[in-house]
């Protein structure tokens, strides 16, 4: 090598960046993507390869003799009319969604709270949306309902085309079961809507006369009132384009009804405004003096209930982060912080998983070491006090539905190898199970446990394992993982794609990576932006520990992720090939310089970073999976898998990466189902047929050819 001077090492050093980034811009740049035209959602080459694809997967997986029976297995289950109906108060009433081999699109259904409690209830159906989307030639998919309080009797219902994010919202009389005519009706947008009473709503819309942020997100929040056209109803609040989204709050506590708007510069940044009386002439928000960072979780009467994200010090009191806050709202309307209090801290090892309001008392679930239990907190005259709720569960203890109105909250416990309880839980009673799932598969023939890994930089990362009790390793191991957005991945009753892979012998895996919220603001601050290798360094120490272990070997190890998870396989894919023998992406994030270019991406810059900024792109494009991938490395099988009707994560980043690896003679399945939205199925039939589809594919990819 040749000898160079300090000065000219200096001057070289100093080109690189520039130079590399220069070489990646030619490289990765638009004009130089040569799949660029499979970002055309409905284009008609695109969908023509689409098709050519779904004809070659569904050649090799559904004629595999295993593919009927994992889908009939998987459809009995989800449409099995023994399920618990989970249900949301609604007055003096229950409502729930529910969906059957009978009604694979579903039913709104409605019972009194007296007969639900008694473990039978007597469903009355209010809404079909099978009949409905046959009546009206459309491929509805039922996305929620908002309903005016206290009676219950007015609801806005969203309904998709396809499951995509982008509703049309309606107003439907509950006891007429029908839709209102010439009621409030707000065509195809991604939108949200509140009730302000019977005549007015607040509603936050992308398009159709609104402004929309770059995130494709309504920009501002108006005042609807009933027959007014929507283009002439009064804009209450804004935010600038380049943030994520504005949208409309109105909280009833037992103190009353609160009407606030909340802007988001960010997907973890918030500004909270307060509307007082929109119905005022002379009524404008009212900045709260909040941190951005704050996770807004409602109102337990006249305060403010969230949790911090980062510690917030106030007159020299320490609220750490993690913690349950209560501020009182008139006080923060005069810029008065000094009633702050810090209502309850989670454990070193844990988190606060969710927060619900009562009339009496807020519910949380406190996560420690990704377990969970559930706390009852009250405030008396000498401050807030807790008390453990007696609920029989060493897994996830979810609430399912809480109200202000009364004290009765249903909380759901489960387990990986125990079926759910729903509990009822009213005031200071003890808990009592008012209905509980059948088994549906013999958990008496494996074992679930936790470990822990040790991640690249030391951290400790746990996962759970579960796997045949008499099992010898090395056995076939799927892997799942998310590791993004505070998201917790946290024990749940084993749904018909892990027993499907169970029951023929393999073992299932679920890593708690950094980016998730099981050990609170942290563990997922830990791996944003600059930091996101830290994720996948972790999943990489959980599939070594694996090995490493016994329980498997890497040629029978296959990972799976979907949305955010589906890049984090993609990123082991092109870093780690070497460990796994089989890989499912689904749903994924995958050209990383392009990302905030489509359909919701710009939102999620908080989470990854910027690629129009130089030194983020830097980052992004160390680990971007399309821009990763070579010719000249053995990958293991991948199945890429998205929906043409995901509004949220473009289906072009599965599909280029597909069409990247195929031309390079990577093997690659790619199945595209044409609706389905970002869960990539529509209804309980293709929900099946997803599972049938992934399932097969591990099983010729990690089982077939076994000794």
């Amino acid at each position: 090598m040749r000898q160079r001077t300090a000065a000219r090492q200096s001057w070289i050093l100093t080109l690189l960046p520039l130079i590399f980034l220069l070489t990646m811009n030619l490289q990765a740049g638009d004009e130089e993507d040569s799949y660029l035209w499979l970002e055309e959602v409905l284009g008609s080459e695109a969908l023509d390869w689409v098709e050519t694809q779904n004809d070659a997967s569904r050649a090799r997986l559904e004629s595999d003799e295993r593919f009927a029976a994992i889908r009939d297995a998987a459809l009995a289950v989800y449409s099995a009319t023994d399920r618990i109906a989970y249900a949301r108060h609604a007055g003096e009433r229950v409502f729930n969604f529910w969906q059957d081999e009978r009604h694979v699109r579903g039913i709104l259904r409605a019972a009194s709270i007296d007969s639900y409690l008694k473990g039978a209830p007597e469903w009355e159906t209010l809404l079909d949306i099978d009949v409905l989307a046959e009546a009206e030639g459309e491929n509805w998919v039922y996305k929620g309902s908002t309903c005016l309080r206290p009676d219950f009797e007015r609801c806005m219902i969203s309904l998709s085309r396809g499951g995509a994010d982008a509703v049309v919202v309606r107003e439907f009389n509950v006891r007429r079961k029908a839709f209102v005519e010439d009621g409030f009706t707000s065509d195809e947008a991604k939108q949200g809507v509140e009730w302000l009473d019977q005549d007015h709503l607040l509603i936050g819309k992308a398009g159709s006369g609104f402004r929309s942020t770059d995130s494709g997100y309504s920009a501002e929040v108006r005042l609807w009132k009933r027959s007014q056209p929507l283009e002439d109803s009064r804009r209450l609040f804004e935010v600038p384009d380049d943030y994520v989204s504005a949208s409309p709050v109105v909280v009833r506590s037992s103190a009353g009804a609160y009407v606030f708007a909340a802007g988001s510069p960010e997907f973890f940044r918030e500004q909270v405004s307060y509307l007082g009386d929109p119905l005022a002439d002379d009524s404008a928000p009212t900045r709260l003096p909040l941190p951005e960072d704050i996770d807004w979780r409602g109102m337990f009467g006249e305060r403010i209930i969230a949790l911090t994200r980062s510690a917030w010090e106030i007159d020299g009191e320490l609220h750490p982060a993690g913690a349950l806050i209560a501020v009182p709202l008139d006080a923060l309307l005069q810029g008065d912080l000094s009633g702050v209090e810090t209502v309850l801290v989670p454990p070193e090892t844990g988190a606060i998983q969710s927060v619900q309001v009562a009339r009496s008392h807020l519910y949380v679930s406190v996560m420690d070491n990704v377990r969970t239990r559930l706390v009852r907190v009250a405030r008396g005259e000498l401050g807030w006090t807790e008390t453990q709720v007696d609920v029989p569960s060493t897994g996830t203890l979810s609430i399912v539905s809480a109200t202000s109105e009364s004290d009765l909250v249903f909380v759901n416990g489960e387990e990986f190898l125990v079926p759910d309880s729903l509990y009822a839980i009213d005031g200071a009673a003890k808990p009592r199970v008012i209905a509980q799932l059948p088994m549906r598969f013999d958990a008496s023939a494996y074992v679930a446990s936790q470990s822990f890994a040790m991640s690249a930089d030391g951290t400790r990362v746990p996962y759970f394992l579960i796997k045949g009790r008499d099992a010898q390793g090395p056995v076939p191991t799927l892997l799942y993982g998310y590791g993004g957005f505070e998201i917790s991945l946290t024990p749940s009753y084993l749904s018909p794609l892990p027993v499907s892979w169970l029951e023929a012998g393999g073992a299932y895996a679920i890593a708690n990576i950094r980016g998730g919220g099981e050990f609170g603001p942290a563990w997922h601050q830990a791996a944003l932006q600059a930091n996101r290798q830290r994720a996948y360094d972790d999943f990489a120490a959980v599939a070594e520990d694996l090995t490493d272990t016994g329980v498997t070997a890497p040629a029978k190890l296959g990972i799976y992720g979907g949305s955010n998870g589906g890049l984090l396989v993609g990123a082991l894919l092109t870093q780690r090939p070497e460990l796994f023998g089989a890989v499912v992406c689904a749903v994924p994030l995958l050209d990383m310089l392009r990302y905030h270019k489509l359909l919701a991406g710009a939102s999620w810059i908080g989470e990854y970073g910027d690629p129009d900024v130089p030194e983020e792109r830097a980052w992004l494009a160390a680990y971007s999976p399309y821009h990763n991938v070579r010719d000249d490395l053995d990958y293991p099988q991948v199945f890429l898998t998205t929906s043409t009707r995901d509004d949220r994560v473009h289906p072009g980043h599965a599909r280029k990466m597909a069409a990247k690896m195929m031309a390079a003679g990577h093997d690659v399945v790619y199945y595209e189902n044409t609706e389905g939205g970002h869960s990539a199925a529509a209804n309980l039939n293709q929900v099946a047929r997803r599972d049938a589809l992934v399932v097969t594919f591990l099983m010729q990819a990690l089982m077939d050819g076994e000794a």
